[in-house]
């Protein structure tokens, strides 16, 4: 029983440090690739789109605010905000 806890414990916690890696980016989207699923900021930070956000309003001009992960290199975005 104490083995079980001390793993659900371990799992927990591993969660916690890696949901507090996200960072946040924002800026003028320059580019979109829908087809990657990536946009570029005017900056030239590139931000890759997770599977399941709509990429329908990311347009360029438009400026965007986005929380990220680094995943394998990359920013990952978790959640964008668009505004004009």
């Amino acid at each position: 029983m104490k083995k079980v806890l001390g793993a659900v414990l371990a799992m927990l916690l591993g969660l916690g440090v890696a949901g507090a890696g996200a960072e946040e980016v924002a800026g003028k989207i320059k580019s979109v690739d829908t087809a990657v699923r990536v946009i570029v900021l005017e900056d030239g930070s590139m931000i890759f789109i997770a599977e399941g956000i709509a990429m329908d309003n990311l347009q360029e001009g438009k400026s965007v605010k986005a929380s990220y992960e680094e995943r394998e290199g990359k920013k990952v975005a978790t959640t964008v905000e668009v505004s004009e």
